[in-house]
């Protein structure tokens, strides 16, 4: 099939997602360069650390200003069945980059970010029952925010949009799906998050920011809920090809609840954070959770076709490499704090 656009995007998903990443990611570069050289991203939005950063140098957060316009574009020409994915993103992007300028109310930013969930999953009902629909629309809901929770330290977010968006690509491209428009659009996000991680991998010239993990977490659970509702791949898929990111702010955000804390306030609590803190730095830590969702995306991709009783066992037991990991994490903070004579959080 030739596509009435782009005569390049032929039968093989393989070669059009390739073409489409390829464009993207140099589209993305182009952009972000041009803002640094010109020094316009410092006059967009620039992030001033405080005692919560674990960055010590004001960095522009314009990573969303290459990464969400190229993306958008690119869904709009080349996918026009996920084109209203594509229009909120945008919209979403636009919201938080006034966060990112000026500072929104929390229930102003949340109201977007309900408003882009619902007007999606509505427009794309799936086949299923009403209370699912509301579950995996909380879940959506979830994704968009933790995204921005984990974006807070050199490469992890953009590195995580890369190979994740690259799985999502690669599931829907061996899926046997008749319509590559799934691949494409994941293609383009993943190569437009390269652009941007050429310049955010440690140490980071630019930060990614409200207008780039907003939508990028939209992007992730529009997609995976598209794919699931069309019949890609199965529900269990999206949330393992992000498992690490969403197992991390999960446990977070529990954890801050259990102890009556402000979950919307900036910390330095994550998994990511604390390992950044008790020595790897922020390379190590990049590499690691790299391969960490590397290993998870390949598990997933793998499983596909496989009996579903195979495919549940499987995810479950990826849920405990990810718990005792965690643990491992935890235990060498407590003797990193015990070391440096403080009082050991849980």
């Amino acid at each position: 099939m030739i596509h009435p656009v782009f005569p390049f995007f032929i039968d093989s998903p393989w070669i059009s997602a390739a073409c489409v990443a390829a464009v993207s990611l140099a589209a993305c570069a182009l952009i972000l360069l041009t803002l640094l050289r010109t020094g316009l991203a410092w006059r967009l939005a620039t992030d001033v650390p405080n005692e919560r950063s674990l960055h010590t140098l004001p960095t522009p957060r314009v990573g969303g200003w290459g990464i969400i316009p190229v993306s958008v574009l690119a869904m709009l020409i080349a996918t026009p069945t996920i084109w209203l994915a594509a229009v909120l993103a945008a919209a979403l992007a636009a919201v938080s980059q006034i966060d990112d300028r000026r500072g929104l109310p929390a229930r102003v930013r949340f109201a977007a970010h309900f408003a882009a969930v619902a007007v999606f999953v509505w427009a794309h009902p799936a086949p299923a029952p009403l209370w699912l629909l509301a579950g995996l629309s909380f879940l959506l809901l979830w994704l968009v925010n933790l995204y921005n929770f984990m974006d807070g330290a050199d490469g992890l977010a953009g590195g995580m949009s890369l190979f994740g968006f690259a799985g999502y690509a690669l599931g829907a491209a061996i899926s046997g799906h008749p319509s590559p428009e799934l691949t494409l659009a994941s293609g383009s996000v993943a190569g437009a998050a390269a652009g941007f991680l050429i310049f955010n991998f440690h140490p980071a010239k630019i930060f990614l920011g409200d207008a780039g993990s907003i939508p990028l977490g939209f992007l992730a659970g529009a997609f995976g809920y598209w794919g699931w509702s069309n019949g890609v791949w199965p529900i269990w898929f999206p949330a393992l090809v992000f498992s690490p990111f969403i197992g991390d702010a999960s446990v977070t955000l529990l954890r801050r609840l259990l102890r009556g804390e402000k979950i919307w306030q900036a910390h330095r609590e994550h998994y990511y954070q604390r390992m950044v803190q008790y020595g790897l730095g922020h390379s190590k830590t990049a590499l690691l959770w790299y391969a960490v969702m590397v290993a998870g995306i390949v598990l997933a991709v793998g499983l596909l076709g496989w009996p579903s009783t195979l495919q549940w066992c499987s995810v479950g037991a990826w849920a405990i490499v990810l718990i005792l990991m965690g643990i491992g994490v935890d235990s060498r903070w407590r003797r990193f704090r015990i070391a440096n004579s403080e009082q050991p959080e849980v």
